[in-house]
């Protein structure tokens, strides 16, 4: 692992993540467009974390701090790159992350059918919380 970078992502680098959720991540977003990562890129720089392996894109996390809480999102290793600890390593950088701003407790978005994720974050160290709900209400402009 001592070749792999884990970086912020800067406003250069925002096409080759869109691109590369197209090929790594499970599902879409309503915010997976140009202008939903440029707004979370220049809110919080550093919370588009990049995980590059001989300067290729291999991995990401979205390490987002309110100043309450925590969450964790679009966890995406490439498939030509699983099992070899990119993801474990995003997602020890985002913690150390949160250390850092004062955080308390890291939430995650995991799709339920996504079970393969779903292992990968209960290594990590997370785990469901069977008594919430997720509730969403899409705004419109």
């Amino acid at each position: 692992m001592s070749d792999l970078r884990i970086r912020p992502a800067g406003p250069e680098d925002l096409d080759t993540v869109l691109a590369f959720w197209r090929t790594a991540a499970e599902g879409t977003s309503i915010s997976d467009d140009r202008d939903g990562v440029e707004r979370l890129v220049a809110r919080d720089p550093e919370a588009l974390l990049l995980a590059e392996r001989g300067g290729e894109l291999v991995g990401t996390v979205i390490a987002g701090f309110d100043g309450w809480r925590c969450h964790l999102y679009r966890l995406a290793v490439h498939p030509d790159h699983r099992r070899r600890g990119i993801g474990s390593a995003l997602l020890t950088a985002a913690d150390e992350r949160f250390v850092r701003l004062g955080g308390r407790r890291g939430d995650a978005m995991v799709l339920v059918r996504n079970e393969r994720a779903q292992h990968a974050w209960r290594a990590a160290g997370y785990e469901p919380q069977e008594q919430w709900r997720r509730w969403v209400k899409h705004l419109t402009r």
